[in-house]
């Protein structure tokens, strides 16, 4: 176990490292010259005299090889000075922090909508594979996938908002204001899920020990409710993890027609904006976090199963 957390921790480093680096190297591999662009980055004010370029320069240690700059840029970064704005010329930090804070409200309300759902799709799927129920909800759910969602929140919005008027179109301003971006963000995942959800369960109840549960004495729904539900939820956790890293960048289509304020928005401005430093901080941000989740889906998924990887253990 000990050397399937330590493999896992050193991919998590490694996977963030690589990432920072390429989002470190933006300024040097864009238009434009580089050292004055991570002067603008670092200076307060917009214009920089020619006479003073090589000084800053110097005092900032854009002379020095690059591994270092890297080094630098890193520690400086997960210190919390993440540079500052082109756009609005403040620190970084204090645009990509309540921007994630947003977006992690909404990703967690959508998957929490979308496991909700599924569950006990899933559940009812497994139980009777092939049966009519089962039928009716693959169908309805695997349309799901086929809905993207730069399509799904105009119908939203035109239904709700427009036409029965009980829902914003826009804007982040109280719960109801969360109510069609995280719709629109949960029915994927609700289709993934409820297909993972039916397979562990199917797996779940054919098990040996099933059997063994009736022949100790357990009825029917003892058994399921004790060994197959239990057993068949296990690889929903990294299913879950792997969704919620995905949704945290992923959700810029749905945050920019719903005009929420998350990292999504964030990101797109950037880029529109040209707002190097803002990309910078907001896509290692977003990276780091994924990683991480993803990575404690795994411990996770490990604990409650440790037959999974035993290769790698």
């Amino acid at each position: 176990m000990l050397q399937f957390i330590a493999k896992r921790t050193a991919t998590l480093v490694a996977a963030v490292a690589v990432s920072s680096f390429a989002v470190f190297l933006i300024p040097y591999v864009t238009p434009g010259d580089p050292v004055r662009k991570i002067i603008r980055s670092r200076v307060a004010g917009d214009a920089i005299e020619d006479s003073s370029v090589q000084a800053l320069a110097e005092s900032l240690g854009l002379n020095d090889p690059l591994a270092a700059q890297y080094f630098r840029w890193l520690g400086d970064f997960f210190s919390g000075d993440m540079g500052l704005s082109y756009v609005s010329r403040t620190p970084v930090a204090e645009q990509v922090l309540p921007a994630l804070a947003v977006t992690l409200s909404l990703v967690a309300m959508s998957l929490g909508l979308a496991a909700a759902v599924a569950l006990p799709l899933g559940i009812i799927s497994g139980l009777r594979p092939g049966s009519m129920p089962d039928k009716a909800i693959t169908a309805v759910t695997q349309a799901f996938i086929a809905m993207p969602e730069y399509w799904v929140a105009p119908v939203l919005v035109l239904v709700f908002a427009l036409k029965l008027s009980v829902l914003p179109t826009a804007g982040w301003n109280d719960m109801s204001s969360a109510v069609l971006p995280a719709l629109t963000l949960a029915l994927r995942p609700i289709s993934f899920f409820t297909s993972a959800v039916r397979a562990g369960i199917i797996d779940a109840a054919a098990a040996d020990h099933v059997p063994a549960a009736r022949a100790r004495g357990l009825s029917q729904a003892q058994s399921i409710i004790r060994h197959v539900i239990p057993n068949g939820l296990v690889p929903l956790s990294t299913l879950f993890a792997v969704w919620f890293a995905g949704l945290l960048g992923g959700s810029v289509i749905v945050e920019v027609i719903f005009a929420v304020p998350g990292m999504g928005r964030l990101l797109f401005d950037s880029v529109v904006n040209s707002d190097i430093p803002l990309a910078q901080g907001g896509v290692v941000v977003v990276v780091a976090l994924a990683v991480g989740v993803t990575t404690l889906a795994d411990f996770v998924h490990r604990f409650l199963n440790p037959t999974v990887g035993g290769s790698l253990a």
